[in-house]
């Protein structure tokens, strides 16, 4: 498949590139003095506020079946409180974070939220049906991804049997990562094709330890099969310019408002 021949799904326009993905909302200085944490509605106004399009969020569920918008699967590092989220009930949530930015749920963000594309990260194994439930009516605007590529399969598949139009954007999880690295590394073209036949992005550090992942050559391999390649997390704006420069779609960044800023003067 070509690149022209793919059909590019909506949540990725072209005219929109290069993307600006704003890591679990912004928290600038100021807003993390006051008391502000990630992934809160007070991060997504924040990022929504700078002009942002896209939000990177992640998604677990509550002791009572509500997908939120939160990170860890506990709340130790954001709250100091030891326990996991699946363990909270959502009003404790709503409680406990009701001073650091405000508890998000997913569907209460894309009602709030309407003109902004949310890029979901499935971190749950028990949040994966229940996310593709939430997304269906929202498909064209949504991304769906996971480490694990069965948990995005599964919020995939759900979204389309609870009603989708279409399915959710996508991009790969790390089983397909690894294996596209490999089919590179030998020029297996075919393979990389196959792999790259069912994603619609590829998320990916720059670096993972000493290995470069994301290189010149992986980033011709995914346009050539009208794949987009977005990097997380680039905070400095002398690497956003360079991978830019490199050929990228997309950077996901904690500073979404340094990263608009740099790429509206490009």
């Amino acid at each position: 498949m070509t690149a022209a021949a793919r059909r590019r799904h909506p949540f990725l326009p072209a005219e929109d590139r290069p993307r600006v993905l704003a890591h679990r909302g912004l928290v600038t200085p100021d807003a993390a003095a006051s008391g502000i944490v990630e992934n809160t509605f007070a991060a997504l106004a924040e990022a929504q506020a700078a002009g942002v399009t896209y939000v990177e969020s992640d998604c677990h569920l509550t002791a009572d079946g509500v997908v939120v918008l939160f990170h860890d699967d506990d709340l130790a590092r954001v709250t100091g409180d030891p326990r996991a989220i699946a363990d909270v009930r959502v009003r404790e949530l709503e409680e406990i974070m009701s001073d650091r930015g405000g508890l998000v749920t997913l569907p209460q963000a894309l009602d709030a939220f309407p003109d902004v594309r949310f890029n979901l990260d499935v971190k749950a194994e028990a949040a994966a049906v229940p996310v593709g439930r939430a997304v269906a009516p929202h498909a064209d605007r949504v991304l769906v991804t996971s480490f694990s590529d069965r948990r995005r399969r599964t919020a995939l598949a759900a979204a389309r049997a609870a009603g989708a139009e279409i399915a959710p954007a996508t991009s790969a999880g790390s089983a397909t990562v690894a294996r596209l690295l490999a089919a590179l590394a030998v020029r297996a073209s075919p393979l990389v094709r196959r792999l790259l036949r069912d994603v619609d992005a590829l998320q990916l550090p720059e670096r993972q330890g000493p290995l470069r992942v994301v290189t010149k050559g992986l980033v011709n391999a995914a346009h050539d099969a009208g794949v987009e390649v977005h990097v997380w997390t680039v905070n400095d704006p002398v690497d956003m310019s360079r991978l830019l420069d490199l050929g990228v779609d997309g950077l996901v960044t904690d500073r979404a408002d340094l990263a608009l800023a740099l790429v509206n003067g490009r």
